[in-house]
C-alpha cells in the first residue's frame, strides 16, 4: 500500500463531475489497484475513490506540480489528482488479509446456551443443536426436567421477525405426536420490547444471555450495579 499525505486538488468526471479544491489530504494506492481520498474527519469513509480494475497513470507536465490520473478499466471514470505539495510519501507490504473475525454472532451464542443449557432451568438437557424440519432448522430443541420439548431461538438482537420464525416452527413441530407438546424459547443478547409483548402474548417464554458471563469473560457476581 503507497500512502501519500498531500496538499491537492482532486476532479472526478464520468457519470457525474465532482472537485475537491487544494487541501491536505491522504491518498491511499492499494494492492488491488482501488485508490481513495481521505481528509482528516468523515470516519471511514473517502471523499472520494476509484475502485478496481482501474489504473493509475502519471500525467505530470512540462511545470513541477504532480499531477495522476486514475483511469477505470471498464467506463470512462476518471479521477485526476493535482499534488501540489507532498508532505509524505511510504510504501508498506500489508500480504495477506485474514479478514474479520466477529465475535458474539448467533453461532457463539448457540454453540455456548448448548453447552450450558442449564441456564433455561435445572434439568434441561440437550437433544440436538440445529433440530431440522420442513421450513429450516430449529437452533436448539431441548427437554425440560419434566420431559416435556423445548424449541430454542437464539438471536444476538430479539426482534419480531425472530418471534414469528419461532411461532412457525413450533406449529410445525406440535403436529409431530413424538414431540408434542412443544413450548418455545425466544433467547437473545437483547429483546425488543415489542418482540417481548409478542413471545409473551404467544406463550413463549423469553431469555436475555449475557454473552460475556457465558464466555467466562465476566462474572456478574463481582459487579456493583
Amino acid at each position: 500500500m503507497r500512502i501519500v499525505v498531500a496538499t491537492c486538488t482532486v476532479d472526478y468526471s464520468g457519470r457525474l463531475d465532482a472537485h475537491l479544491p487544494a487541501a491536505p489530504r491522504v491518498i491511499m494506492v492499494k494492492a488491488d489497484g482501488s485508490v481513495l481520498i481521505h481528509a482528516d474527519g468523515g470516519s471511514y469513509k473517502p471523499l472520494n475513490w476509484m475502485s478496481p480494475p482501474c489504473s493509475l497513470v502519471d500525467v505530470t507536465g512540462d511545470d513541477s506540480v504532480v499531477v495522476w490520473e486514475v483511469r477505470a478499466a471498464k467506463s470512462d471514470d476518471k479521477l485526476r489528482i493535482t499534488l501540489h505539495e507532498v508532505h509524505s510519501d511510504s510504501e508498506h507490504v500489508l500480504g495477506a488479509d485474514p479478514g474479520l473475525v466477529k465475535d458474539g454472532v448467533e453461532a457463539h451464542l448457540q454453540k455456548l446456551l448448548a453447552e450450558q443449557v442449564d441456564l433455561l432451568g435445572p434439568g434441561h438437557t440437550l437433544v440436538r443443536r440445529e433440530y431440522p424440519t420442513a421450513i429450516g432448522p430449529v437452533d436448539l430443541l431441548v427437554k425440560a426436567g419434566d420431559g416435556a420439548t423445548v424449541a430454542i431461538e437464539v438471536k444476538r438482537r430479539g426482534e419480531i421477525d425472530g418471534v414469528e420464525q419461532l411461532t412457525r416452527y413450533l406449529e410445525l413441530l406440535n403436529r409431530d405426536p413424538l414431540l408434542a407438546p412443544v413450548s418455545g424459547v425466544f433467547a437473545a443478547q437483547e429483546i425488543k420490547p415489542q418482540a417481548r409483548v409478542l413471545a409473551e402474548d404467544r406463550g413463549i417464554r423469553c431469555v436475555v444471555l449475557d454473552y460475556a458471563a457465558m464466555k467466562g469473560t465476566d462474572d456478574p457476581s463481582q459487579r456493583l450495579f
